[in-house]
């Protein structure tokens, strides 16, 4: 179990320099959240674990060469704004959009990205009425089902990009259902954090 920003570090191989981003990430979160609710209440002792390491984990499946990784649904940063912090550093030329409607989280994930000095361009309006992002990687995180998902990544994804799309216990019966109406590779890789939930990498998205 990851109980903090140290035991992070010690799972997730990261600079002093990220892990104090993602500490200042935290701090903030800690302070919006009863105002705001970017987390629920129940999961913010288990912030590193439920939300910093479960978004983090994304990182490394990313397409060789991605220049563009568009988050849908940022809410409070998971895991869009994880990755761009990693990013700094890592991937610094990878350019990050995180959508979120909801003004108030919007504002939340512009002040994290000025506060700790990383490059995000977040977009507040509604995922349905966004021109096509053109992104080499999309991710979205309890947002929405698998086929409603897919509807996104057809419209927002370059050709041979890759969408990656945490998903718990039932994602079977969810690509099942999307198979009625969609055409698709995808990959099941297991989840660090929850060893019945996979990260589902999807690509070869096709409308039938």
């Amino acid at each position: 179990m990851i109980e903090g920003a140290e035991a992070f570090g010690a799972a997730y191989d990261v600079s002093r320099e990220t892990l104090d981003r993602l500490q200042d990430y935290a701090a903030l979160l800690e302070k919006w959240n009863p105002k705001i609710n970017l987390v629920s209440k129940s999961t913010i002792d288990a912030l590193w674990a439920r939300h910093m390491l479960d978004s983090a984990q994304l990182f490394d499946r990313r397409p060789a060469g991605a220049a563009h990784w568009a988050d849908l649904g940022s809410g409070g940063g998971f895991p869009g704004l994880v990755l761009a912090i990693l990013a700094h550093e890592a991937a610094p030329d990878l350019r990050f959009t995180l959508v979120e409607s909801d003004q108030r989280k919007a504002t939340f994930l512009r002040t994290v990205a000025a506060e700790t000095g990383i490059s995000a361009n977040v977009v507040s309006e509604r995922i349905e009425s966004l021109a096509p992002l053109g992104a080499d990687v999309l991710t979205a995180r309890a947002l929405a089902p698998l086929p409603r998902l897919l509807g996104y990544a057809a419209r927002h994804l370059v050709p041979g990009g890759r969408a990656l799309f945490p998903k718990g216990v039932s994602y079977m019966a969810e690509i099942d259902d999307s198979l009625a109406s969609w055409r698709f590779d995808v990959q099941k890789i297991p989840s660090r954090t929850d060893p019945a939930s996979v990260i589902l990498s999807i690509g070869g998205i096709t409308h039938v």
